[in-house]
């Protein structure tokens, strides 16, 4: 997932691409307290901010446009919010006029239910009667009943243009709710789900001090091993980790567990490897808690090699992250810097923690000592050159933001095989309004990897900012899911684009694939508010004709 790497290495350790993601990924893993416009908007409002330039600093996008937009559902470069026609027959308050508190004396008495009846009735005399829609919003909220509550303010949100915030609270509200609610329950019963060959591969890409990942048997024998002539191939057959490494090389992931397992059951030689590999897996495919207990016995093991401790703690530390605990996970990432000081993965790790924790200084720093120590890291030079344009674009510095782009420029043309470079640059260039230039870096990227699914659905993404090309958007993001069929973050984009074409029964569908590729709840419940919204505007429709302006 070359083009997501900067969000993607601070959770993908917990097996969470960046649906997006987020970033991009997609962002995609965008979670409660990360700031800027409520992600359910994507599946609900047109011109969602999931069309500025989409990519694995989206998070960063998002929070940075919902603070030049004033707290506005400001759609970037398609502008379309302020392009917004009211549906006739509107009968609602002057946009951020705010909602009375509610209907006199039921409201005082909390009499919910009875409000909820008296809606009702003034809403079947006017089903475009926003404030009656409102209330009773409100009283389904006081009453539980989420989903009533969600369509009544779907509803709203509707009729208002997606202008007043408290009902665009409301739906947000409820909308996380459910989507925990649901998620919890299904996360739970979920079947393990191996990521994608290249997915796998790419994350492992991501670390270079990490001795689980390297070739077989490099530094796995002793010296008394070596000597003997013929011995690898039998140490080979009775160690269960030995044969989970061979099955790495072949890419035949789903027996590494089982054969850590064998390893660890038998207190073999290599049971603190096991016991990290078997932990890495279960990350991967989104199991935390079974991951978790065979991270902390690793770090424990003060007789173990510093850098499988190490590893451990930058794999712990990234789990926590992605689980909103950033103080833990600060605490690991400082640990593992402790213990092997010239560990160069802890550095650029940390350095990407630091991005998603807005401490951009911090993450130059540790991306110039992650450089120190392993000049040619090509991905630690394109991260520190997006950490200044970040820190740049937010000060509003314009000679900075030069100064980073040209960094970019000599990023590229010093590592020309790197692809993240590439796709770093691109991202900034999209952020820059320089489409054409960024579509050529996506090129390149495919060029370099193109068995990367997310590329193609940033560079789909792309296509619809820049030129609002629907239709050769949805082909590069079907050639990601053709590519890559378990790439949840090309479902959930199509999903989204669908919302805005639309398509609400395509988009459902699409939502349910991303749900069931899910690798952490707090992913999987995203999508569930993605897919809910879309749920409670079908309702709409169907019971009041209500639709918001299509792409």
């Amino acid at each position: 997932m070359a083009a997501s790497k900067p969000v993607e290495a601070a959770v993908v350790a917990a097996a969470a691409p960046s649906s997006g993601s987020g970033m991009g990924g997609g962002g995609a893993t965008a979670g409660p307290g990360t700031g800027g416009l409520p992600r359910w908007q994507l599946a609900l409002a047109v011109g969602a901010p999931l069309l500025l330039g989409a990519g694995a600093m989206y998070l960063w996008s998002r929070q940075r446009r919902r603070r030049e937009a004033g707290g506005r559902g400001d759609a970037g470069g398609l502008k379309r919010n302020s392009e917004r026609k009211t549906p006739e027959g509107r009968a609602s308050p002057a946009p951020g006029s705010g909602h009375p508190d509610g209907p006199g004396a039921h409201l005082e008495m909390q009499k919910w239910k009875e409000v909820a009846q008296d809606c009702t009735k003034a809403v079947e005399l006017n089903p475009k009667y926003v404030k009656a829609l409102f209330r009773r919003a409100k009283a389904h909220e006081k009453l539980d009943n989420k989903k009533e509550c969600l369509e009544d303010v779907t509803a709203v949100c509707i009729l208002e243009g997606f202008q007043n915030q408290q009902s665009m609270l409301l739906a947000d509200k409820v909308l996380k709710l459910l989507g925990k609610e649901k998620a919890k329950e299904k996360y739970k019963n979920r079947e393990p789900l191996m990521p994608s060959p290249q997915f796998i591969k790419s994350y492992f890409s991501s670390f270079t001090d990490d001795i689980i990942s390297q070739p077989m048997l490099k530094g796995e024998k002793s010296d008394e091993d070596k000597d003997k002539e013929g011995e690898a191939s039998e140490v080979k057959e009775n160690s269960g980790y030995l044969r989970a490494k061979q099955y790495m090389e072949e890419e035949n992931y789903d027996k590494i567990i089982s054969e850590c397992s064998k390893e660890i059951d038998a207190q073999g030689k290599y049971m603190a490897e096991a016991l990290l590999l078997r932990a890495t897996f279960y990350l991967l495919i989104g199991n935390a808690t079974a991951a978790k207990p065979d991270l902390d016995k690793v770090i424990s093991l003060k007789e173990a090699n510093v850098k499988l401790r190490a590893n451990a703690l930058i794999k712990r530390g990234s789990m926590y992250m992605q689980q909103q605990q950033p103080l833990l996970s600060t605490q690991d990432f400082n640990m593992a810097a402790d213990i092997d000081p010239q560990n160069a993965d802890v550095y650029h790790h940390r350095g990407q923690l630091k991005i998603l924790l807005d401490q951009v200084e911090e993450a130059v720093a540790d991306f110039d000592e992650c450089i120190r120590l392993r000049p040619e890291s090509a991905l630690a030079q394109a991260q520190k050159c997006f950490a200044l344009y970040r820190q740049a674009y937010t000060g509003n510095n314009s000679s900075q933001i030069q100064a980073a782009m040209k960094g970019f420029e000599e990023v590229i043309k010093k590592f020309p095989r790197c692809a993240e470079g590439y796709a770093l640059y691109a991202q900034a260039l999209t952020d820059q309004q320089q489409f054409g230039k960024a579509d050529d870096m996506y090129d390149k990227c495919i060029d370099l990897e193109p068995d990367n699914a997310t590329t193609y659905v940033h560079k789909g993404l792309l296509q619809l900012q820049w030129k609002q090309d629907l239709d050769r958007g949805l082909e590069l993001i079907s050639k990601a899911i053709e590519i890559d069929n378990k790439c949840d973050f090309a479902y959930e984009t199509m999903g989204t684009i669908e919302v805005q074409r639309g398509n609400m029964e395509k988009a459902i569908d699409m939502f349910n694939k991303a749900i069931n590729l899910a690798k952490s709840e707090m992913e999987m419940a995203h999508l569930y508010s993605l897919c809910d919204a879309a749920h409670a505007q079908t309702e709409v429709a169907k019971k009041y004709g209500l639709k918001p302006p299509t792409l």
